[in-house]
């Protein structure tokens, strides 16, 4: 085998195993698992505001880390855990909307008929402000597909 036959079959092998890795369900960054990147989830419902959440306050689901700011708040999740959850499993719900996924800053939410929206930064959140309805249905329909990538 050459170096170039070599290299071109290294190069196929990582491509294949690059698309083999499936889009996690929940996001989180990459160095650690924590969902809503720590933050409460029940507080936006609640308190209408982004809040850290504690690490005494901490719950696992669906293979992710989630932190509440009280006792309560835990309580409240574990009862209902889709009712506070973000739709699009936390990645940016505009991006999702245009078909890709994105990370997001907690900062950047709506809560919309009963529904946690989160959006990678403030420029993103101005945009999705514009036609949330509109970005919701095409979200709506571009998050299985995106989840079966």
């Amino acid at each position: 085998m050459t170096v170039r036959q070599l290299f071109i079959s290294v190069f196929l092998t990582l491509a294949v195993a690059a698309q083999a890795v499936a889009l996690d369900a929940i996001y989180t960054p990459w160095n650690n698992n924590l969902a809503i990147r720590g933050y409460d989830p029940v507080a936006y419902f609640t308190e209408n505001a982004a809040v850290e959440g504690s690490k005494q306050f901490e719950y696992e689901w669906q293979g992710a880390d989630w932190r509440f700011s009280s006792e309560e708040h835990l309580n409240l999740f574990v009862s209902n855990p889709e009712m506070y959850a973000p739709q699009y499993g936390g990645y940016c719900a505009w991006a999702v909307a245009h078909g890709k996924t994105a990370s997001i800053e907690p900062e950047q939410f709506s809560v919309i008929d009963g529904k946690l929206y989160l959006n990678y930064n403030a420029k993103i959140q101005e945009k999705w402000k514009v036609d949330t309805s509109k970005y919701i249905e095409l979200a709506d329909e571009n998050w299985p597909k995106l989840l079966q990538e």
